[in-house]
């Protein structure tokens, strides 16, 4: 049985240009096309398509309303953004509102049915730019949450080891004993389960990539 397809996408070109490729593979079937998104969010649950191919930018509705609004009810239905929008605010919207993937424009039409046949076997399709985002994004998270256990005068003196300041310094500037700093930095390489000034100041500083 064919994987059926629904697709919601105002540009009359572009939504032609899906359906010919989903119907030209064999294994998918698009049941029905959408050009304006109430309509979309009215009918779609009655054709009851495997996978819904779905853009952002709609001239009467966003598509990501209509994905928060219908992931719910149609539970057995995977959302896939297909759009010419890169940002993390549109990214991340669209991901929390239900979609199980998130395609730009700018893919090739292989890639985009190589999308449907995943998204349909529980993966999670994404453009290589916008998995990039996604991907910083947690790392990025990771290392804001690992900085936030140290305490404010924890975060202070690893500052200022990155600012190159040696022990005595860092006693002199914040008017305590160097064996206190001392245990300050031990408790530092702990929290961030380092071994060493550098990778701590890695952990404060560097962006990961």
């Amino acid at each position: 049985m064919p994987i059926k397809i629904a697709i919601v996408e105002d540009d009359r070109h572009y939504n032609n240009a899906l359906k010919k490729i989903v119907d030209f593979d064999e294994e998918l079937l698009c049941v029905q096309q959408f050009f304006e998104g109430r309509v979309a969010m009215r009918e779609l649950a009655f054709c009851k398509p495997d996978v819904v191919l779905i853009d952002i930018k709609l001239p009467d509705i966003s598509g990501t309303d209509i994905v928060h609004k219908l992931s719910a009810e149609m539970e057995k239905t995977q959302f896939i953004m297909c759009t010419s929008f890169e940002d993390e605010e549109n990214i991340f919207k669209s991901l929390k509102s239900g979609a199980s993937g998130y395609l730009v424009k700018g893919d090739s039409m292989g890639k985009i049915i190589n999308a449907v046949k995943e998204v349909h076997n529980g993966g999670a399709p994404m453009s290589f730019s916008v998995a990039k985002k996604v991907l910083q994004f947690f790392r990025e998270e990771k290392r804001n949450n690992e900085t936030t256990i140290l305490t404010q005068t924890e975060k202070e003196v690893l500052e200022m080891l990155a600012q190159g300041l040696l022990y005595k310094e860092i006693a002199d500037k914040k008017c305590i004993a160097l064996d206190t700093v001392k245990k300050h930095i031990g408790s530092i390489y702990r929290k961030l389960q380092v071994s060493n000034k550098i990778e701590a100041i890695n952990k404060l500083s560097q962006p990961f990539k």
